[in-house]
């Protein structure tokens, strides 16, 4: 059995190997963008000031002047010294800019087309191999299943024989030897065992992602029996002159509610008959920890949704579970220390590919020994 699984680990790792190594490797160079672009976008922050910030339906009309040709995603207002910000984002077309505003002045300090720069060309490898979306998301979530059974079998093929041989399974035996055929294969097998429950956490996290039927597989798993797709709900036609109002009042909405959230999101509807989207997410450096509200523009009436994207206390395990995903992810769950350790691990998973190689390559090409000739 052994000797089958260790052709298919072969296999799969010579097939998928490369993959797996431009995905790790790129979330680990995407593990602390934030960190990394808040130290040099000093235009996201601004210096507090004790006044009413500008209320979104002002806040629209400043940002529609950059952008008059653009449809409005969101405004977004955080509860700190940074920038409010103006999101313009639509699919098809794609485009994705953002307008960083003073919240108390209104004044527009910057523009960004957030489709360009070093992360999100690092992002569309991680999500999509730079290939055109459609087919890089199969391709990526392809991978991602190949690595998933990738390091079932590794577990497998690592696990010792006797309990009494086990202690060079868990540690690197390399004082006792000084070949780097040794060494590289310890790096593999002790690398890969110590990683494995992390690596499926990737793995599991990143095919919610990849495929719909795994994502309402793993949520029914947890006893979920709501709709996994975000959809604003649905309300009587209304007057687009009403919206402005219903934006004021769901951004007060929230900041009553909510008075020590970390930012407030407000999303304009997307036509005449679909609800004022607004959501308070309530932890920085996370997306779980989000309640969403939905409010009828024309009577300020709160609207409620039958999917997972509702507020916290209606929220079950497995919504839990799900709206965790991209947090768990990146590690980002249990705050810098976890993406520390996502990093590490990202690393670590980049190496596989690697040292697997070089053990494939060092058997291939065995170097032959030098028979002597017998002296006559």
């Amino acid at each position: 059995m052994k000797k089958s699984i260790r052709f298919l680990h072969l296999i799969l790792g010579l097939t998928a190997g490369i993959i797996v190594f431009i995905v790790a490797i790129t979330g680990c160079l995407y593990a602390f963008q934030e960190e990394i672009l808040d130290l040099t976008e000093t235009y996201k922050f601004v210096e507090h000031e004790d006044k009413p910030v500008v209320p979104p339906s002002q806040l629209q009309d400043i940002a529609h002047a950059a952008f008059p040709a653009k449809s409005l995603h969101a405004l977004k207002y955080y509860g700190n010294n940074r920038a409010a910000e103006a999101i313009y984002y639509n699919y098809e077309p794609n485009y994705y800019y953002i307008a960083y505003i003073n919240p108390y002045s209104g004044k527009i300090i910057k523009t960004v087309d957030e489709n360009s720069g070093f992360f999100r060309w690092v992002l569309d490898g991680h999500f999509y191999l730079w290939l055109p979306h459609e087919l890089g998301q199969i391709v990526i979530a392809s991978a991602t299943i190949i690595f998933t059974v990738l390091i079932v079998t590794g577990i497998i093929l690592w696990w010792p024989k006797t309990w009494r041989t086990s202690k060079q399974r868990f540690r690197f035996m390399w004082k006792k030897t000084t070949q780097w055929r040794r060494k590289n294969y310890d790096l593999h097998t002790v690398t890969g065992f110590y990683i494995f429950p992390i690596a499926l956490v990737f793995s599991f996290t990143g095919l919610v992602w990849g495929f719909p039927w795994f994502a309402y597989g793993y949520y029914t798993l947890w006893g979920g029996e709501k709709s996994l797709i975000y959809e604003d709900p649905k309300v009587p036609t209304f007057e687009f002159q009403t919206v402005k109002t219903g934006m004021d009042i769901a951004l007060k909405n929230l900041q009553q509610l909510y008075p020590d959230a970390y930012y407030y999101e407000v999303h304009p509807p997307e036509n005449n008959n679909k609800a004022i989207a607004a959501n308070a997410n309530l932890k920085e450096g996370t997306y779980w920890k989000t309640n969403y509200h939905y409010y009828d523009p024309s009577t300020g009436k709160e609207k409620k949704v039958s999917h997972i994207y509702s507020t916290l206390d209606k929220a079950s395990t497995a919504d839990y579970v799900m709206r965790m995903n991209y947090d768990l992810h990146t590690g980002a769950i249990l705050g810098l220390p976890g993406k520390i350790t996502a990093f590490a691990f990202s690393l670590c998973i980049a190496a596989l590919p690697v040292t697997g190689f070089i053990m494939y390559w060092g058997r291939k090409n065995k170097p032959t020994k030098n028979k002597t000739k017998p002296a006559h």
